[in-house]
């Protein structure tokens, strides 16, 4: 399974967002601007985000970006899917019923041992990533990087704290 780069443009944007203090709105150029990003192709995946319900956006002069719910709410799934949409990343075509050595619907009435596995790995590629929150990412980042964020959010004009 390929997952496309705003799947990970979106996880950094959405931890780093973790680290605003109340009421600090981050606009796309500043998200942007903390990773290195092209602003236009990142306002894209920030747009699905807030579709999705992971960010809420405001717009005017002051506006831009939040989280939607606390980062213990959102889970690394809700990212993803709203990246990359929810289908499963298998789709079984029932090939069996095809060609020289077709089946007939009736001898095949259930999943095949291929459908079966691909749909279960599906599954437990999910579930792992529904157990795992912005919280716990952002928990795993060291100190700094929590004050460098914090820091660039609230005024990305001002010098950043040093990385130790």
């Amino acid at each position: 399974m390929k997952l496309s780069q705003g799947v990970e443009w979106a996880l950094h944007c959405a931890v780093t967002l973790a680290d605003a203090e109340d009421g600090i709105l981050a606009s796309r150029r500043t998200l942007a601007g903390y990773y290195g990003l092209p602003e236009a192709y990142l306002a894209k995946h920030l747009k699905s985000l807030v579709q999705a319900g992971v960010l809420v956006a405001a717009s005017g002069p002051r506006g831009g970006f939040r989280l939607a719910r606390a980062p213990e709410q959102i889970t690394v799934l809700d990212v993803v899917e709203a990246i990359e949409g929810s289908a499963p990343s298998f789709v079984c075509t029932e090939i069996r019923q095809r060609g020289a050595c077709a089946l007939p619907p009736d001898r095949c009435t259930g999943p095949c041992p291929v459908a079966r596995i691909m749909l279960d790995a599906d599954r437990a590629w999910r579930d792992s990533l529904r157990a795992v929150t912005l919280a716990d990412l952002s928990g795993q980042l060291p100190e700094w990087a929590h004050a460098r964020a914090g820091s660039w959010l609230a005024d990305p004009s001002k010098p950043l704290p040093p990385v130790p």
